[in-house]
């Protein structure tokens, strides 16, 4: 049976969540913006007629998020004044608890996702390692626990491109996971994730240290404002591999877009390779080439100013990019965090996809020095 302290901790929290979201205040801006949507000729230009929209609909679910948990801490305060009637049971009271205090955690967590970047769908890519066979099994492990983590969460998740090991496995996959604030949750998926089991194929059964590397991105879209020099754009096609019938083997579907690109800040320059197999249609991969590319060059932007940010507060602890950032330890059921130090011993569940303890350790550790 829960505390009268708990109670008032998710009623305290819940009215503070009033006070940071300025719920009074965004249910004023949704009427003022939803009155430009009843403008004449507002569908004159549909593309911005939709971001209008969207503004809206964002404004909107930060209000019915906010009104869902009041409802649930309102029905927590009455089921605890039930029970002290005797109208309902001690597990009544604690269901209701668990519900309003999840829901609370969830609404406090999306809160600190304050960021443009935040908001939107991202690309997430994944590398097998050095170690053949093991890391690319271990990279397709990876690939699984973040397919079933979008399954979980609701979100759309579509292989944009993968090439499959030579024995097992994959070498490296592309995955755009689409849904509100999903870079926001998965941005701190970045680096080099390493894996220590007994191998199921070392003979010897010996135990094995495998990596690979996740790096995740916004996925922009045309209203993202990136600039692209078509010069610097070069296309090759090819046959896209793996199981699909006669039309993948006879038809040049796949595409590879390489762009030049030029840091305008160092003036270093480099290749962008991105491969699409997504869909059979040519143009269409093509579409989400250059897609996954304003993704690419947008990320490269914020990471500049995250840079520069860095800089200005020094003694602030860095964010590594590209850093080893979390080990799975099989044989001793552990799946540690390296930068929060957060660590479970629910291996299975992990690689299962329930990886949201993780994303709140870093958001709570890392979001404030975003911002």
């Amino acid at each position: 049976m829960i505390t009268i302290e708990q109670l008032k901790d998710v009623k305290e929290r819940t009215d503070a969540l009033r006070r940071y979201l300025d719920v009074d205040g965004k249910k004023i801006q949704v009427e003022e913006e939803q009155l430009r949507t009843q403008a004449p000729g507002f569908w004159d230009d549909q593309k911005r007629a939709e971001a209008q929209m969207k503004l809206v609909k964002d404004l909107q679910k930060w209000i019915d998020g906010y009104n869902e948990i009041k409802t649930l801490a309102d029905e927590l305060e009455l089921s605890f004044d039930f029970y002290k009637e005797e109208l309902v049971t001690e597990e009544d009271v604690d269901a209701a608890y668990a519900k309003a205090y999840e829901a609370v955690e969830a609404l406090e967590l999306k809160n600190m996702l304050r960021d443009e970047a935040d908001q939107m769908a991202c690309v997430l890519k994944i590398n097998s390692g050095a170690g053949g066979t093991e890391s690319q099994d271990w990279a397709s492990m990876l690939m699984r626990m973040y397919l079933r983590y979008a399954e979980t969460n609701g979100y759309k998740a579509t292989i944009a491109n993968l090439q499959e090991g030579d024995e097992a496995g994959i070498k490296t996959c592309t995955i755009n996971i689409e849904g509100d604030f999903a870079y926001g949750y998965l941005k701190g998926e970045n680096g080099v994730h390493r894996l220590v089991r007994v191998s199921p194929y070392n003979a010897q059964g010996k135990r094995m240290t495998s990596f690979a590397s996740v790096f995740v991105t916004p996925l922009v879209d045309d209203s993202i404002e990136v600039n692209i020099l078509p010069a610097n754009i070069s296309w090759d096609t090819f046959r896209s591999g793996g199981a699909g019938g006669q039309n993948v083997n006879k038809v040049e579907s796949g595409v590879r877009l390489r762009y030049q690109y030029k840091d305008p800040y160092t003036g270093e320059e480099e290749e962008i390779l991105i491969e699409n197999t997504e869909t059979r249609d040519q143009p269409k991969n093509r579409e989400n080439a250059m897609r996954q590319l304003r993704s690419i060059l947008y990320d490269k932007e914020l990471q500049h100013r995250m840079a520069e940010q860095a800089k200005v507060e020094a003694g602030k602890k860095k964010i590594e990019w590209g850093s080893q950032i979390r080990s799975y330890v099989f044989d001793d059921r552990r799946v540690k965090d390296h930068r929060t130090n957060y660590q479970t011993s629910d291996v299975n569940g992990v690689m299962d996809g329930k990886i949201e303890d993780f994303i709140k350790a870093y958001l709570m550790e890392f979001s404030s020095q975003e911002s």
